[in-house]
């Protein structure tokens, strides 16, 4: 099959960066800083997914080993505001979302949170096994003013590096020993407001996983969403979006994430994605249902609730 040049231009969906801003007065806040990166913070208390800060260039990852870079994600915490969190949470474990959650967790106190593969990345930077907590699939996890429920999910297909981490994870090492692990869907439940949120992190579900559970609103990871059939990324708004009875949806996941944050983002290209095809499909079901579909700007501390 012949493979599409180039890559989406942003500037098509340019209107779709408009979720309100967190005001002084916002019971809590989302900020999105690339690809499943998510910090929520009502002031006193933060947490934070994958916290994938350091985004090796696709040359680097191609030429052999990989690890942390420690001047970006300090660099990152620093522009964030991040001092302190309750906890680190990766989606999965592969590198873009996992490669710099142990750094992130030890900078700033945190406990690191996830399945055993997670776990085995935490133990290969050293951290203690009390600062690590392994999930059990939907069962709450009191993290300060949050209640966090790790739902047992899939990796959107194809997953490049399937299987699970089964020993501590020692950097540097190559992109494929940072295998999927155990892949979530992460449900957030801000105590003091009441505010509940779900985190989808790669475009994969397991049917029925979500029933009865409940979101007001949804970051729903597309990456390589646009490759699939129809008939799949109906499936996957079904088991997401409609499962949990959200209102308003924000995409994540769309980012090269070969790319630093230091420079302007851009789509992923159509030979590993097509985002335009996303968005067409999901504006038709978000229409249906009556759902606000939107796009977070980087580094902007958002209110998805309002």
């Amino acid at each position: 099959m012949r493979v599409k040049p180039g890559r989406p231009d942003l500037a098509r969906y340019s209107d779709r960066f408009d979720v309100p801003a967190a005001g002084p007065d916002s019971p809590l806040s989302a900020t999105w800083m690339g690809v499943a990166t998510l910090l929520l913070d009502d002031g006193s208390s933060a947490l934070l997914t994958d916290g994938y800060f350091s985004r090796p260039s696709l040359a680097r990852v191609a030429a052999g080993k990989v690890s942390p870079s420690p001047a970006r994600v300090d660099g990152c915490l620093a522009r964030a505001g991040v001092s302190r969190l309750q906890a680190v949470i990766p989606v999965h474990t592969h590198i873009d979302h996992a490669l710099d959650t142990a750094l992130v967790a030890d900078r700033t106190g945190a406990r690191l949170v996830g399945g055993e593969s997670a776990a085995n990345v935490g133990r290969g930077y050293g951290l203690p096994e009390d600062r690590l907590t392994v999930a059990t699939s939907g069962e709450p996890i009191r993290l300060g003013a949050y209640d966090v429920t790790l739902v047992a999910s899939h990796h959107c297909p194809p997953d490049r590096f399937p299987g699970v981490i089964d020993a501590p994870l020692r950097p540097p090492v190559r992109a494929s020993a940072y295998r999927c692990g155990e892949a979530w869907s992460t449900l957030v439940h801000h105590r003091p407001s009441g505010r509940r949120l779900l985190i989808q992190g790669s475009a994969g579900f397991v049917k029925g996983a979500l029933a009865g559970r409940r979101a007001d609103a949804v970051y729903l990871s597309v990456g390589q969403l646009g490759l699939r059939p129809r008939s799949y990324l109906l499936d996957y708004w079904a088991e997401t979006v409609r499962a949990v009875g959200a209102r308003r949806v924000i995409l994540i996941h769309w980012d090269d994430f070969f790319s630093p944050l230091s420079k302007p983002l851009r789509a992923l290209p159509y030979a590993g994605d097509d985002l335009d095809v996303s968005i067409r499909v999901l504006d038709e079901l978000a229409a249906r249902d009556g759902v606000a579909l939107h796009m977070p700007t980087v580094w902007r501390r958002e209110d998805p609730w309002t």
